[in-house]
């Protein structure tokens, strides 16, 4: 008799996401890996008297979900109890965000930095009533006088600060924002305590930087809560000297090494590629450049476990502070720019185009932050230009974000088989907003997956978190209604997609872009068992409750790490 499984999954759905996305009836788990999928017979060989048999009793197993663009560290490091939570729905208004302040400074020792994270002006009642109205320092001085407090927007390029901490920092009338960044000033040139992209770098190199026991439980506080949410693989978006002053050195290098230990120590229950961020925004090529040929790029122990893909890039910021580089002008004028050094857009245009050719010819794959039209045309064609100079095979480039991804660039990104890494969940959260900074036809375009999968795009999906939670399922949800979350109204229709094609770009191509479509991502025999089971039948749900369906059972590399049930056998 040849080896029994050690678990088999028999009365649900099992949904392989193979290239028929075919649905089989039962599975079995030998080790770490698959050993056997179809129907209830074709499992039976398999159960000797060890085998734990785990009876769905209608629930949908599908590949263990990849989400393919989150920061673990600023994540973990900016949920409670390590941050004071300041989004939505925890605060509906400035004046409850004051509220949590005056709670978080009864608790803190004296002079303590008080930091929270994920406020949008968007879901903020009195930016609501008056969209002029922002967020200052002001909304903080009567509740936190004597303890600075720094406050990261939810999309992290703006951060929010009372007066104690701008004179801590030594922000005032006379502070000269880093290139790409921005000190809002009031009518009499005052600072708000509103600091945008770059400049927010003034506060990150006030605070002190994350220890090594800080950076452990921001991500072991991650892994946990992306195992109860079937999350069993995830790109770390940004690691190296480039991220060292952002959010108090999540980002940088340091975050790395921590990863490493905790593999070594057998703690890291997903499996985590890593991008390496050279140089923040508004580096320079030369930088990057000489940042970059100095890092260590060795191999891990265990690549499937945790493995370096690649390196980032930014190229321009994001809508909201009107930085994404549009095409057409913002609503009340201005196009943003590249975010890269440079006096004028020519010149940034080169220095991006360096950068991205000095990683390719150098065998990195490249992640480019890239969310306006025409920031996102000049990247694509630099990634051609770098093709035609250097030809690799299989370099798997990607756009991240791509909120307004044009037919242009879809057809580079298509010829070349790169891909775009696209963020189902912000569009939910921002689709009320984007109106009033680019109008109502461009807003209903952005995150275009319908056109980009039609044009031959690779897609993949991923949340951003900490700029949204990484729940997949609002993502798969928002990809088949492209409904929003404050108005629940459509944004986009033409833009909708299949539920399995939405499944894909969080399984198969989410595999793909880590080059690992070939040993996970989909429920075939012989590749690892990274599963993730959901209450109810997914495939036969009502879209719109897919996100209330339970993960019951998360399984890594054929072991259970998040169990909500008891066991069945």
């Amino acid at each position: 008799m040849g080896t029994y499984a050690d678990l088999v999954f028999v009365g649900g759905r099992v949904v392989t996401v193979d290239a028929e996305f075919s649905v089989a009836e039962a599975l079995a788990v030998t080790g770490s890996v698959i050993s056997a999928v179809g129907t209830r017979e074709d499992v039976a060989a398999l159960i000797g008297p060890d085998t734990r048999v785990v009876d769905l009793e209608g629930a949908t197993l599908l590949p263990g979900i990849n989400d393919s663009h989150l920061h673990g560290c600023a994540f973990g490091m900016a949920s409670p109890p390590l941050s004071v939570e300041v989004g939505h729905p925890a605060v509906s208004s400035l004046a409850e965000v004051a509220e949590a302040v005056r709670e978080a400074v009864g608790r803190a020792s004296a002079g303590q930095w008080i930091t929270g994270h994920g406020w949008d002006t968007g879901y903020l009642a009195e930016c609501v009533a008056d969209p002029s109205r922002h967020p200052a320092r002001g909304d903080l001085d009567a509740v936190s006088p004597d303890h600075p407090v720094v406050l990261y927007s939810f999309s992290g390029h703006a951060t929010w600060v009372n007066s104690k901490a701008l004179e801590l920092i030594g922000i005032d009338r006379h502070t000269v924002a880093p290139p790409g960044g921005a000190v809002v000033t009031d009518e009499a040139g005052e600072p708000t305590g509103l600091l945008h992209e770059g400049a927010q770098a003034l506060v990150q190199n006030a605070l002190p930087p994350l220890d090594r026991q800080e950076r452990t439980d921001a991500i072991k506080s991650a892994l946990a809560t992306l195992a109860r949410l079937g999350v069993t693989s995830y790109t770390e978006p940004g690691l190296g000297p480039g991220g060292d002053g952002i959010m108090r050195g999540a980002l940088g290098t340091e975050t790395l090494e921590v990863y490493r230990r905790l593999l070594a120590d057998g703690e890291l229950t997903a499996r985590v590629g890593v991008l390496l961020l050279p140089t923040g925004m508004a580096g320079t090529a030369e930088e990057f450049a000489r940042t970059l040929d100095a890092l260590d790029v060795a191999g891990e122990d265990d690549p499937r476990r945790l493995a370096i893909h690649g390196v980032k890039v930014f190229a321009d910021g994001i809508v909201p502070n009107k930085t994404a580089w549009m095409h057409e002008p913002y609503v009340g004028g201005g196009c943003g720019s590249l975010c890269v050094g440079g006096d004028l857009d020519d010149d940034r245009i080169a220095e991006i185009g360096a950068m991205i050719r000095h990683a390719h010819a150098a065998g990195h794959q490249l992640g480019v932050h890239a969310t306006g039209d025409r920031a996102i045309d000049t990247v694509t064609d630099a990634f051609a230009a770098a093709a035609a100079a250097h030809p690799r095979d299989d370099a798997r480039h990607y756009v991240i974000h791509g909120d307004f991804l044009t037919p242009h660039a879809m057809k580079v990104l298509a010829a070349h088989d790169y891909g775009v890494n696209m963020n189902p969940t912000i569009k939910w959260t921002v689709a009320d907003m984007e109106e009033e900074f680019v109008g109502a036809g461009r807003a209903a375009y952005a995150w275009p997956y319908r056109d980009a999968l039609d044009a031959g795009v690779r897609v993949a999906s991923g949340s951003d978190a900490p700029v949204t939670h990484p729940d997949w399922r609002q993502g798969v949800a928002t990809m088949v209604l492209r409904e929003s979350k404050a108005a629940g109204r459509v944004s986009g229709p033409e833009q909708r997609i299949a539920l399995a094609e939405a499944i894909r770009t969080y399984t198969i191509d989410a595999a793909w872009q880590d080059f690992a479509d070939d040993w996970k991502g989909s429920l075939e025999t012989g590749k690892v068992a990274d599963l993730c089971v959901v209450e109810g039948d997914l495939l036969g749900a009502d879209p719109h409750t897919i996100p209330d369906m339970p993960v019951v059972l998360t399984v890594l590399d054929g072991r259970v790490v998040y169990e909500a049930r008891p066991a069945a056998s």
